[in-house]
């Protein structure tokens, strides 16, 4: 077995172990996060009463008291979905907004890898299965074709709260995200099919985590991928739920 596979995955066995805590909440961590359920509150109430336009993002980059210092990089899509994050953090106060969104980056990078590299195993960690069986018949397919993809994700600029629902016992937070990558489709034969291993190229997907709010599991497990733009050259996520 080639040195540089070895590597790949003993660090992904070591991502997958860091991704199932911090995807998640942090056992014995649990605080008080009343204040910042109250500044988010406040913060909704001030900018309905400004009567911003719905689609514009809830600004939350400047805390006005240390107590919602923890969420001051988050961006929100609307005010309806920062009452329900608002909810989320009340009922389970172990959950860490900022935590979680580094987490997702984290995930998002090596998921979109993870699939580029036909890494079914990994992806099986980190993936419903529903999801999980999108992505595997498409490598399948990839390989049937005789197609690799070399995909780089060199950096996830932005993951943005959109949406967050509660169903039965669980919760889905959905989120925008917009990362910059290089990405480069081959044939068989090795000739290009897509993409330049030289050029950066921005990929933009809506993905949708979701668990078991009282589930003693920590992983937040990927339900929905989706286009959000539709792109040239970028790596070929299968729309899946």
């Amino acid at each position: 077995m080639p040195a540089d596979l070895l590597i790949y995955i003993a660090i992904a066995a070591v991502l997958i172990i860091w991704l199932r805590n911090t995807l998640g909440t942090r056992t014995g961590e649990e605080r008080d996060r009343s204040e910042e359920v109250k500044h988010l509150e406040e913060r909704m109430r001030a900018h309905a009463e400004g009567k911003p336009d719905p689609d514009e993002i809830l600004d939350l980059s400047k805390p006005s008291t240390t107590a919602d210092a923890n969420i001051k990089k988050l961006q929100i899509a609307d005010t309806d979905t920062a009452q329900k994050l608002a909810e989320l953090i009340h009922n389970a106060p172990d959950f860490d907004p900022v935590f979680f969104i580094n987490g997702a980056k984290e995930a998002f990078a090596m998921i979109v890898e993870a699939f580029a590299h036909g890494d079914a195993k990994t992806l099986k960690n980190l993936l419903s299965p529903g999801v999980y069986r999108a992505f595997e018949e498409e490598i399948f397919a990839r390989q049937d074709r005789g197609e690799t993809i070399q995909t780089d994700i060199h950096l996830v600029k932005e993951a943005e709260i959109t949406n967050i629902s509660f169903i039965d016992r669980m919760v889905f937070i959905k989120i925008r995200f917009c990362a910059e990558e290089t990405c480069v489709i081959r044939d068989r034969e090795g000739t290009i099919l897509s993409g330049n291993p030289d050029k950066i190229t921005t990929m933009k997907d809506v993905w949708t985590f979701g668990k078991e709010l009282k589930s003693k599991d920590p992983t937040w497990y990927l339900y929905e991928t989706a286009d959000d733009e539709v792109e040239d050259h970028k790596t070929p996520i299968p729309d899946a739920q």
